[in-house]
């Protein structure tokens, strides 16, 4: 088999709840049409099929040999640094994997998380006056929060009234009291974004936390500004940016 680029290997979480993977298929097929001719596959860590495993076999059996393993997570947190890396390094040994940098942070993420907020019904006009908390998922690794605490503060000097993080699992504070904070400084509006890919347990909470705000974003999703982060992120680990995870013997 000639293969002229690396694959480009989407690795998704998974989850129970199917709008993940509905969420998940939908982005890779954003990024096929934003790419022609690139072959993309995803592969699932758990709860969803197929698995990575298998997806590594399976492009090793058609004669593959280079591979691009792109995580599909917006910071380097456990699965990003230790269950990515072991399920790469099981992989079949004629493969060449490269694992590309996780998606987060990002400009254009930024953009993605206006797209979503003006589509919930604020304008640019409401910017100033509006307090955003910047909702995810939350982690126990102290990068990851971090990196979130470091978004917030960038996002705040693009124009908006306050932009505070708020996490829905290991961390604090909680969705629902940066909201009642916001209450407390008198912001005219409130405003919840969802610093998520899909739809699942978390974001539902952050849903739940959000029920006292006045704006309520839709998760990242199938974004455009999303789908060409992938492509940034592959193009990065194909020009050889990042170490092999492990190179063929």
């Amino acid at each position: 088999m000639r293969q002229s680029e690396p694959v480009l290997l989407v690795i998704a979480h998974g989850s129970r709840d199917p709008r993940h993977a509905a969420t998940v298929h939908a982005l890779v097929r954003r990024v096929r049409s934003l790419r022609p001719g690139l072959r993309v596959e995803t592969g699932f860590l758990d709860f969803n099929i197929p698995s990575v495993q298998s997806v590594l076999e399976s492009l090793a059996a058609q004669g593959v040999q280079d591979v691009v393993a792109l995580p599909l997570l917006l910071t380097r947190a456990f699965h990003a640094k230790a269950d990515i890396p072991a399920v790469l390094r099981d992989a079949p040994p004629q493969l060449r994997i490269r694992q590309a940098e996780v998606l987060g942070p990002s400009p254009l993420l930024l953009s993605a998380l206006e797209r979503r907020l003006y589509e919930a019904g604020l304008s640019p006009a409401d910017k100033s006056s509006t307090g955003v908390v910047l909702a995810s998922a939350g982690s126990t690794d102290p990068e990851a929060i971090a990196v979130i605490a470091e978004i917030a503060r960038e996002w705040r000097h693009t124009g908006w009234c306050a932009v505070r993080p708020a996490f829905a699992s290991a961390s604090l504070p909680r969705t629902e009291d940066a909201v009642r904070e916001f209450r407390a400084l008198g912001c005219r509006r409130v405003a919840v974004a969802p610093y998520v890919l899909a739809p699942g347990f978390l974001p539902d909470r952050i849903a739940r936390g959000a029920a006292q705000a006045d704006v309520l974003a839709d998760v990242l999703g199938a974004a455009p500004e999303v789908a060409r982060v992938l492509l940034h992120r592959y193009d990065e680990a194909s020009a050889g940016a990042l170490l092999p995870v492990r190179a063929s013997a």
